[in-house]
């Protein structure tokens, strides 16, 4: 089992980084590696974070100003060769349709129930790293 995985927390708001981290913890399941967090506040930092690699799955703020989640989503899913699976955090549970069109494999709206959210990840990062399960 990889011994860290990398989680890209997206969102204008540190409040909405510093929830997604102390929801998701340092470790999201038993079966899944110790959680290192690179938190971004914009788009720019997110397009380089990404380009650098080691990213193992990404948590986007969909309320994120002026770049919301979704829309950031769509473009790393089109310009990032090998784009991490993200996980997009929704305004309303009524707007999981709309994450379809961004491509995001998991949603949680806000606020962010930190079982919810920490399931959801631990799904991400399974999917990246099938050797954790």
């Amino acid at each position: 089992m990889q011994s860290t995985a990398t989680v890209l927390v997206y969102s204008d708001d540190a409040n909405t980084r510093e929830q997604v981290r102390l929801a998701a913890g340092k470790r999201p399941a038993a079966d899944v590696p110790a959680v290192e967090y690179v938190e971004c506040a914009t788009l720019p930092a997110v397009l380089s974070a990404l380009e650098a690699g080691g990213i193992d799955a990404c948590v986007l703020d969909g309320e994120a100003v002026p770049a919301g989640g979704m829309g950031v989503c769509r473009q790393i899913k089109d310009e990032i060769f090998d784009c991490p699976p993200v996980l997009l955090l929704i305004g309303r549970p009524q707007d999981a349709w709309l994450a379809t069109w961004s491509r995001a494999e998991e949603t949680v709206a806000h606020p962010v129930d930190p079982a919810e959210l920490a399931g959801a990840l631990a799904s991400l990062l399974r999917r990246r790293l099938p050797a954790a399960a």
